[in-house]
């Protein structure tokens, strides 16, 4: 009997110590990062709906951006921070590396998209006209955006140990792609300011 009792505790102990441990996000992880990715979106392409080519191509001088400048800076962007995301998850997933995160989601969100700091985009994501023309601006962005929240509603990837090292600090791959809604997020404002402008011009009656 002691030995049966043995055999099944010994069992045990083995099965226990094979068990993956659940890195998935969790559900408020996911719905955090996919409602700010959607309601973005659906900001971006209500405030570009209607405008006409010189809306979307005005400048309030000649060191501004346009629209349509801002947005395909967005959709340059987008790829790019993904992928700086996706890329992490190469290296084996370090979870004693967690202490070295010292930012929250929240914290991340709230940095990149204020504006009160101006700061001068990497000459890769510096608008040139690469997607054509205004709609193929929008295409790229809501390809590339539609791609995104999918990956955020489905993906099992441990994406809180697997990390992006950046200027102000260690982040994990979640927060990248956190990171990159905001950088969204900020243009969006960046585009709010544009059409504020006093000589933003008007449509026509």
């Amino acid at each position: 009997m002691k030995t049966i009792k043995f055999f099944l505790l010994t069992v045990a102990v083995l099965s226990m110590s094979f068990i993956v441990p659940d890195t998935r996000l969790t559900s408020a992880e996911r719905k955090y990062a996919v409602d700010l990715l959607q309601e973005n979106k659906d900001k971006i392409l209500q405030k570009v709906n209607g405008l006409t080519a010189e809306q979307l191509n005005f400048k309030a001088d000649a060191n501004s951006w346009s629209i349509a400048e801002c947005l395909e800076h967005i959709a340059t962007s987008e790829t790019k921070i993904f992928a700086q995301s996706q890329a992490s998850l190469k290296e084996p997933a370090d979870p004693s590396k967690r202490s070295e995160v010292k930012v929250t989601d929240i914290d991340i969100v709230k940095m990149v998209s204020d504006r009160s700091t101006k700061r001068k985009a990497e000459p890769e994501l510096v608008p040139n006209g690469k997607f054509g023309s205004f709609d193929g601006i929008v295409r790229e962005f809501k390809t590339a955006r539609d791609n995104n929240i999918y990956y955020l509603k489905t993906t099992t990837d441990d994406l809180r140990n697997h990390y992006n090292d950046f200027p102000f600090g260690k982040i994990d791959a979640y927060q990248t792609i956190l990171l990159m809604t905001a950088h969204s997020i900020r243009h969006t404002a960046q585009i709010d300011e544009v059409m504020k402008n006093p000589n933003f011009p008007k449509k026509n009656p």
